[in-house]
């Protein structure tokens, strides 16, 4: 198809579908992958560990494959490998018995998914510049199809045991297959980039950690994503052990992810009127209220309107990051951005507050969420100190740096 006759609408709908089928993956994965590993015999540490391996190791995987796909402009080239080497890993790990086989297969399973996301949001992107898209209207198709897989594979396992969980998840890596073939070629939005340096010598790893604005940046996203763990990993059973139905605990997830989209569905509108910075604040400061109230177990009354506030901890907070790198990164280092965020926000920040919520989860319960506000008060921090030094001046200031 032509440029010219890829229109944005066509190119919306392309990176909408591939957003939707990505979600069915991680709905799938993110809650039933454990019920496999115990269906398959692993002990709760061994779980545990096959969980928390990838967000570690993923420092190391997924800045290095977005900065090789920003310097050839092959975002879509290396998200589709992504894709089918996911879709391999899978079916390689349902051959696996023993721990050591299971972790690896796993591991490589979620470096190659979770690479997949800052590759896509960089051609979300590429659309918002070049088509005057809305990216939060193309995101939501993610967080909708995240929650229809949440019910869909709670109710297959609920049929056919524990051993079905990772069909549901092959079932997802399988429409990420397909759904990455129709996603617009890369030649098709981004604009050329000269090869410069070899990849190894390239420097846009350290021009974008030696700015200051860019890591205060990466502490205000990275920790208000991260003060969800404990929600995450633990708000279920803190809801089950208040005597809140199964009923109930979906529909208030439900409701959370609800007030995501909505926010989604008016980005366009809420980052031109309120900034990028403004909404990571606005999260950062949402989330303060949010994990202090759930910290005291609050009736359902009050629960209802705190978990409407997920559209802002979640969904303000992810919106304002991505505006933020699209406004300010130079646009050969977008990806590498999208990474590192990615890389904080969902790993190396994502996994040090799962430990903490597991640590003080055991200890105190439901009081496990103050640590949660804690990252969310240094995350308010962060963002105002960067909302008073950026004067107005962006990082694309410094897009002709050498060694780029």
């Amino acid at each position: 198809m032509a440029f010219a006759a890829d229109t944005g609408r066509n190119f919306a709908i392309r990176v909408g579908v591939f957003y939707g089928a990505l979600f069915v993956f991680y709905g799938m994965h993110t809650p039933f992958l454990p019920v496999w590993l115990s269906w398959r015999g692993l002990t709760a540490g061994e779980i545990s560990i096959v969980v928390a391996s990838p967000l570690f190791l993923r420092v190391f995987v997924s800045p290095v494959i977005a900065m090789a796909a920003d310097r050839s402009a092959a975002h879509r080239r290396y998200l589709v490998l992504l894709a089918w080497l996911s879709l391999v890993f899978v079916l390689a790990l349902s051959t696996c018995w023993s721990f050591w086989p299971v972790l690896v297969m796993a591991s490589g399973l979620m470096l190659c998914n979770s690479t997949i996301m800052p590759l896509i949001e960089t051609i979300a992107v590429a659309g918002v510049r070049h088509r005057g898209l809305d990216y939060g209207q193309m995101r939501l198709w993610g967080s909708l199809t995240f929650v229809v897989a949440n019910f869909v594979g709670g109710f297959a396992i609920y049929a056919f045991g524990g051993g079905a969980a990772l069909w549901l998840i092959v079932f997802g890596s399988l429409l990420t297959v397909i759904a990455g073939h129709f996603l617009p070629a890369d030649e098709r939005f981004e604009e050329t980039i000269k090869p410069g340096l070899p990849m190894w010598r390239s420097s846009a790893l350290h021009d974008l950690l030696s700015r200051r604005e860019f890591r205060l940046f990466l502490v205000a996203a990275g920790l208000v994503m991260a003060a969800h763990a404990t929600f995450f990993t633990f708000g279920i059973l803190i809801w089950q052990k208040q005597g809140l139905s199964a009923a109930w605990s979906g529909t208030l997830w439900a409701i959370g992810v609800f007030a995501e989209v909505v926010l989604f569905s008016m980005s366009g509108r809420a980052v031109s009127r309120i900034g990028s910075l403004y909404l990571i604040g606005l999260g950062a400061a949402a989330s303060v209220v949010r994990w202090s109230v759930m910290a005291f177990e609050p009736p359902l009354a009050i629960l209802i309107p705190v978990q409407l506030l997920h559209g802002a901890t979640y969904g303000a907070s992810h919106i304002g990051a991505i505006h933020f790198i699209h406004e300010t990164v130079p646009r050969d280092k977008q990806g590498t951005a999208q990474s590192l965020y990615a890389t904080v926000a969902a790993g190396v920040a994502m996994g040090c507050a799962t430990l903490v919520a597991g640590w003080s989860y055991d200890r105190a319960g439901s009081y496990s969420y103050l640590g949660m506000t804690v990252m969310a008060l240094v995350s308010l921090a962060a963002a105002v100190r960067l909302i008073k030094q950026r004067r107005g001046v962006p990082l694309a200031a410094a897009e002709a740096s050498p060694g780029t």
